[in-house]
C-alpha cells in the first residue's frame, strides 16, 4: 500500500472516530445530560500559560545558540566553493523562520491564557455581585 492511500484511510478512519465521540457518546452518569456548559479550571490554564511562557524564554535563550557558528561556517564553505556552504545558509534561515513562528506561538498561547484566566475570573466576580444584588432585591420587596 503507498504512503498516500494509506494516510487517507488512516485520515477516514481518525474522522470517523471523532465524529463517533463528539455525536454519539451517551452521556456520563450523573452528569444531568449532555447538555453541560464548559469548564474552566483556572489552575490548569495558568500551568499551561506557564508552561508556554517557560518555553517562550528558553527558546529565546536557546533557539539561536548554533546561529553565528553555523553562518561561518557556511560562509567558510561557500567561499572555498562548496555547496553544501548554500545549503547550510537555508538550514539557517529556515531555522530562524521556524523559530520565529514558534515564539509567535508560545506568547500567543501564553498571553491568550492570561487573558482567559482574567476574563474569567472577572465575569465569575460580575456573576457573584449580580446574584447577590438579586438576592437583596427579593428582601426589599
Amino acid at each position: 500500500m503507498s504512503f498516500d492511500k494509506e494516510w487517507a484511510s488512516v485520515r477516514t478512519a481518525s474522522t470517523a472516530e471523532v465524529s463517533m465521540r463528539l455525536n454519539q457518546v451517551a452521556p456520563e452518569p450523573g452528569t444531568g445530560g449532555g447538555n453541560a456548559d464548559l469548564g474552566v479550571d483556572q489552575d490548569k490554564l495558568g500551568a499551561i500559560g506557564g508552561a508556554a511562557y517557560a518555553l517562550h524564554g528558553r527558546l529565546v535563550k536557546d533557539g539561536n545558540h548554533a546561529r553565528t557558528s553555523t553562518t561561518e561556517a557556511a560562509a567558510g564553505l561557500s567561499s572555498h566553493g562548496f555547496l553544501t556552504g548554500s545549503a547550510m545558509s537555508t538550514v539557517q534561515e529556515t531555522w530562524s523562520s521556524q523559530l520565529s513562528t514558534l515564539l509567535d506561538a508560545c506568547a500567543n498561547i501564553s498571553n491568550h491564557l492570561d487573558y482567559s484566566a482574567a476574563s474569567h475570573a472577572k465575569e465569575e466576580a460580575d456573576i457573584t455581585a449580580a446574584l447577590a444584588a438579586s438576592a437583596i432585591n427579593e428582601y426589599l420587596k
